[in-house]
């Protein structure tokens, strides 16, 4: 038995990495390991057989942003949560600013420290000056953690190379899982389109936290080209909102066509997948684009942007890239698949 630990941000359903984390949380349980997670936040019970340790952050958006900068020079913290790592033999860290703790827990206790590279979003994808500001410094801080890292894993050649560009470091490439008894082509998605009165309606879905990098401003402009083929048709716009103000933007964009679902426990996520007609996303900065392949696992046609690692995981055999930011060709992709799908 070995005593590892795993550190993200939060523990959640709804957040890409944070799936990434319970899965291996999961895995590495099952193995008969000792396993503990490290979070600021949990929102969902852990795997079986899996301690939490929840460390304590202000609440409020910019409070949060601010303690995370400044969680370095945070010496009560650091004498707090330090004592708690150890006897640990191994411990992943899959965010900032955990992986400065995963990294002075190292310096101290002589465990393994590997950092799990999933994707940095740059600058450019957010707004303002103050939130470019915020992304810039995370991801200085973020990259020099992985420098420190005894090993470094990516989730993807395209994640591995963009660390490899930033650090001059290379990393093994260990893709996400995806649960084949959970996502699957022989799932029925009726109770969602009865619980949202869209029975008879082609359904674009798209999942994910509505954030800017997400770009799903673009995937509503993209919509509302796809009406003009197919009037009936429903976006499903399935995720937290992660930035207020950007929600209330795309909301504002918006009639009664576009269903926000907020938060949807990942249980009930292949259900979603289901019921839809066609997944896109219009999405321009990936790591790997987990709800993606799941939507694909599910036997749905999936349309994206050729961006990222796009071109690496979601199968050409069921799958549409075309150039990034362009929207007519983004819905001219997805009227093809609603016209073969017999809506």
């Amino acid at each position: 038995m070995v005593k590892i630990g795993i550190m993200c941000n939060s523990l959640s359903g709804s957040i890409g990495v944070d799936r990434v984390a319970y899965k291996q949380a999961e895995s590495l349980a099952k193995e008969g390991n000792q396993v503990t997670i490290f979070t600021f936040m949990k929102e969902v019970s852990p795997p079986k057989g899996v301690e939490v340790f929840q460390l304590s952050m202000p609440k409020g958006f910019y409070l949060e942003r601010f303690w995370r900068i400044l969680f370095p020079i945070n010496i009560i913290a650091l004498g707090l949560y330090l004592p708690k790592l150890n006897g640990f033999e191994v411990v992943y860290s899959h965010q900032y600013p955990l992986s400065w703790l995963a990294y002075i827990g190292k310096k101290v206790f002589s465990y393994k420290y590997i950092y799990y590279h999933h994707h940095l979003n740059p600058p450019e994808a957010y707004q303002g000056t103050i939130q470019q500001t915020y992304a810039r410094l995370l991801n200085g801080l973020t990259l020099w953690t992985a420098t420190r890292a005894d090993h470094i894993i990516s989730i993807s050649e395209f994640s591995r190379k963009s660390l490899l560009d930033a650090i001059g470091r290379d990393s093994e490439i260990i893709s996400n899982e995806i649960d084949a008894e959970r996502f699957h082509p022989n799932i029925d998605g009726k109770f969602v389109r009865e619980k949202y009165g869209i029975q008879n309606s082609p359904v674009i879905l798209f999942v994910g936290g509505l954030a800017p990098p997400k770009r799903v401003h673009l995937l509503i402009e993209a919509f509302y080209l796809v009406k003009s083929d197919f009037p009936e048709a429903k976006l499903v716009i399935v995720g937290k909102v992660a930035f207020d103000d950007y929600y209330q933007k795309i909301k504002g964009m918006c009639d009664s066509s576009v269903i926000f679902t907020g938060y949807i426990p990942d249980e009930e996520l292949p259900y979603y997948y289901a019921a839809c007609n066609v997944y896109a996303t219009a999405s321009l900065w990936e790591g790997f684009d987990l709800p993606a392949v799941e939507a694909q696992a599910c036997g749905k046609s999936v349309v994206a942007f050729d961006i990222g690692s796009h071109s690496e995981v979601i199968n050409p055999k069921n799958g549409r890239l075309v150039p990034a930011n362009d929207t007519k060709a983004l819905a001219n992709a997805i009227i093809e698949y609603l016209s073969k799908s017999g809506q």
